[in-house]
């Protein structure tokens, strides 16, 4: 497979003309599969673990939100890492985006093993407060204890995903990652349920092919870093030793994005225990629809991700006014797939909540969510594109404040008002909207001041 041209700037750090809808799909849609292809897998997974009972199953829901809720919070090493990679990227230094990457991986590596060793002494008492205590925790500890091996990996393939977003190569990320997906899942039916006299590792088995899976994703993005070495100029080298100056950089960049995250899920976490206070039908259609929010959003980030690469490439080769051209024009690419989606979700009610659910109760509680979601595609279409937006300038900062701002002030209140007044998921979803608006206000306004278009292939 031969690598991306080496130091030639992207064509969006030039001039502030139109920029063609085909450098946001080149980057856009193979972005997609990627960040598909780990819920996807979870379906299958699921299904797979299903056929063994509910204790197992259960035991792998505790344990998949736990495992989850660490790498997410770490994803950092993927945005943070496409937002620095790709200045450098637009500024014709190849060898030090892809540093960053080299970087990134230390870091992963680090911190996966910190994830690891911390994560095997404190999955027995979590898998106990989530669990029940009795068999479904201790089904969860034992897919835990073996997953757990996997978290270097992940960590390893997010910071691939970065450096190589920041170069503008999003296909070779989909295929690693599409290839490690597609082998965990053949491995896992038959780790789980054996085949012929073979019974088969039961749950363990999930978790094995996961890790598998994981170790030819992180080996792929390990062996393009090896490429890019043997392909760098000797006056140009990848730098492959740690270098402390470039990870304290890249764990100030990583504490804003954590804390950032860390509001989402409070917020998303809270709305989901408040929902399950007014019964299980409240909950399970909250479930429903906060799962479609999900779907959507992924097309909605793939979007953000064409405009990391792009702004961030832009500001890098000192093109403060094709940047903001860039987030302009993604934020319209927002604008019409959200109401798109609008249109389409309000079209599909009739039918697809049905999809999901046949209990009467259920469904009678949908709509009270369901039209909140509908309205807010457009604003949500607009508010990921100019994160997208931000993100690729560095601006993390301010995302993490505002972000923090706006759990604070718009979801946790009415979260937790809606559980004292009894407005069930009426409030819930209000208070969605609240987030998003004070959100949207708040992008749309830095976006419009233009202080976040600072150039320079390092943004201090």
């Amino acid at each position: 497979m031969s690598l991306p041209p080496r130091d030639v700037p992207d064509p969006a750090a030039g001039d502030a003309g139109p920029l063609p809808a085909r450098s946001v799909l080149r980057l856009a849609l193979p972005a997609l599969p990627v960040l598909a292809a780990e819920p996807l897998y979870v379906l299958v997974d699921t299904a797979v673990v299903g056929r063994l009972g509910a204790v197992p199953l259960a035991g792998l829901a505790v344990a998949g939100v736990m495992f989850m809720q660490v790498t997410s919070q770490l994803n950092f090493l993927s945005y943070g890492t496409t937002a620095r990679s790709a200045r450098l990227h637009g500024a014709g230094r190849r060898s030090a985006a892809v540093g960053e990457g080299v970087q990134a991986t230390w870091l992963a590596l680090a911190v996966g093993l910190v994830v690891l060793g911390m994560g095997q002494l404190v999955a027995g008492p979590v898998a106990r407060v989530l669990g029940d205590g009795g068999e479904v925790a201790s089904a969860a500890v034992s897919w835990l204890r073996i997953a757990l091996f996997g978290a270097p990996l992940v960590l390893v393939t997010l910071a691939g995903n970065g450096w190589m977003r920041g170069v503008q190569d999003t296909v070779r990320p989909m295929r690693y990652v599409l290839a490690g997906n597609g082998l965990s899942a053949l491995m896992c039916p038959f780790l789980v349920h054996g085949a012929g006299d073979w019974a088969g590792w039961g749950l363990e088995g999930s978790a094995m092919a996961n890790v598998a899976a994981q170790t030819v994703v992180a080996g792929m993005f390990l062996g393009a870093l090896a490429k890019e070495r043997r392909a760098a100029p000797a006056e140009d080298p990848v730098p492959l030793r740690p270098v402390p100056s470039l990870i304290r950089a890249q764990l100030a960049l990583g504490r804003d994005l954590i804390l950032r995250t860390a509001a989402f899920q409070a917020c998303f976490l809270s709305a989901t225990a408040v929902a399950a206070r007014f019964g299980a039908p409240s909950v399970a259609a909250h479930q429903i629809v906060l799962q479609l929010w999900n779907f959507q959003a992924l097309v909605l980030d793939a979007v953000a991700i064409a405009a990391q690469s792009l702004v961030g490439a832009a500001l890098g080769a000192g093109g403060a006014a094709r940047a903001r051209a860039v987030a302009k024009q993604v934020t319209r690419y927002g604008l019409i797939l959200g109401v798109g989606f609008a249109v389409l979700f309000a079209a599909l009610y009739p039918v697809l909540p049905g999809v999901f659910t046949a209990d009467p109760a259920t469904l009678a509680a949908v709509p009270v969510a369901w039209w909140f979601f509908a309205a807010l595609q457009p604003v949500a279409g607009v508010v990921f594109a100019i994160d997208g937006v931000l993100l690729g300038a560095g601006d993390a900062g301010f995302l993490r404040t505002t972000t923090l701002l706006a759990a604070a002030v718009g979801f946790l209140p009415l979260i937790w008002l809606s559980l004292v007044f009894g407005w069930g998921l009426a409030g819930i979803w209000a208070g969605l909207s609240l987030f998003m608006l004070v959100r949207l206000v708040a992008v749309g306004l830095r976006t419009r001041s233009g202080r976040w278009a600072v150039t320079g292939a390092v943004r201090d």
